[in-house]
């Protein structure tokens, strides 16, 4: 490989939630505990890598940085050509011009002024459960109210939508809008062109709008490709708020800046008009050039890399965890870098509560997640994007001390 996938990077005291907020108190979240003594962390909570990003993405901050002033600016052309190119060479995309793509803060801020723009204060939202935990914080923050259809399971355990729950649901409580994940967290199903036709046939016919969170598009396992929802029909082009973002690929999170893409000028206006009002939706013009960086050459060979590694991370533990780990249910992800665990079995089993079988993890460093906030009360979910060395280590803990 070209790219750095195996070092172990020390993230220690160099402002990484996933390392140094555990064993501390976060008012928005349960923070795993502090290992016991002779266990190292092993960050697999919080949602982002522990890799080296892409060389051109520092190279391009830096080459910003020298130059000694940072006053007000305007989004380049590079900017919105870099996106154009990156969509077009991934995902298939034509006919996208830079009209049809906004700045934003971070998805859930786009999801935030979407909801604001085009629903009122507790009107019901349709989401899929599990859920992502941000969507529920959004939801809750504005004083709007989850309905949500459950995916269920396949014969094979794959979880895929309940297209006549979604329709039911949607008809009997007046829903005029929704939220589609896309690849889904924290499943991580990278659904079909089949199932999105289906998907956008319910929302068409209730004339539903939908918020599609694809945040997650470039990180792909195991061959599987990404299908935008808005290359779905004419009708899906039009009725679709679409949310990227380099941060999630690359590693950005810390750098803040997501972008939209929405291609009906009325839903445009609203949602640029509703993100406005807060005079809060701004870029940074570092965040700028990261993405700059990000979407070159070198970032799609970087990407192609990463998707190696990650699928073989992703295989090696659903391996272990399907072969050893008797009563826990996982299916193995297609996209995205997350593991989502059921342990309902399990726990009955061995007479032990879900909190206890957590507390395991986390005292011999395996700081994994809380599932009940993703609506799974029974939920573990587990990062796997970390060098495959840590990835053996955090299974063995698992074999020899939790399970």
């Amino acid at each position: 490989m070209t790219y750095d996938f195996t070092t172990i990077m020390d993230r220690s005291g160099k402002d990484a939630l996933a390392v140094d907020a555990i064993g501390k108190h976060v008012d928005w979240a349960v923070v795993p505990t502090t290992p016991k003594e002779g266990f190292s962390k092993i960050p697999m909570w919080v949602a982002d890598m522990n890799f080296a990003t892409v060389p051109t993405i520092p190279q391009e901050i830096i080459k910003r940085a020298e130059h000694p002033a940072y006053g007000y600016y305007i989004p380049t052309k590079e900017y919105y050509e870099s996106i154009i190119r990156w969509h077009e060479m991934r995902n298939d995309v034509k006919g996208l011009t830079a009209k049809d793509i906004g700045y934003e803060n971070g998805v859930l801020g786009c999801v935030s002024s979407a909801i604001q723009a085009f629903t009122s204060p507790g009107e019901k939202i349709l989401l899929h459960s599990p859920t992502y935990i941000g969507f529920s914080h959004v939801l809750e923050d504005t004083g709007r109210v989850a309905e949500l259809s459950p995916l269920k399971k396949d014969e094979n355990g794959i979880r895929r939508m309940d297209y006549e729950d979604m329709d039911e649901r949607i008809s009997k409580n007046h829903i005029h809008l929704a939220i589609l994940c896309s690849p889904h967290n924290p499943c991580g199903r990278v659904w079909d062109r089949e199932e999105l036709e289906r998907a956008m046939e319910v929302f068409r016919k209730n004339q539903c709008i939908v918020i599609s969170d694809e945040i997650w598009s470039d990180i792909l396992l195991n061959g599987h490709r990404h299908i935008p929802t808005q290359s779905i029909s004419e009708d899906a082009r039009g009725r679709t708020i679409a949310v990227y973002a380099p941060s999630k690929t690359f590693n950005l999170a810390g750098l803040i800046g997501s972008y939209h893409i929405i291609y009906d000028g009325y839903l445009r206006d609203r949602v640029r008009r509703q993100s406005a009002m807060s005079h809060y939706d701004s870029m940074n013009v570092l965040s700028m050039h990261a993405l700059i960086g990000a979407y070159q050459d070198e970032g799609h060979q970087w990407v192609d890399e990463l998707c190696e590694v990650l699928s073989d991370n992703i295989n090696y533990a659903y391996d272990i965890i399907k072969s050893t780990f008797d009563g826990v249910e996982v299916a193995k992800p297609e996209g995205t870098y997350m593991l989502f665990l059921h342990c309902e079995e399990y726990c009955k089993r061995y007479g032990i509560t879900i909190d206890e079988l957590i507390q395991r993890g986390w005292d011999v460093g395996v700081a994994w997640q809380q599932g009940a906030p993703f609506h799974d009360a029974w939920g573990i979910r587990m990062n796997l994007a970390l060098p495959h060395s840590l990835v053996i280590e955090a299974m063995d803990r698992l074999k020899k001390y939790v399970f």
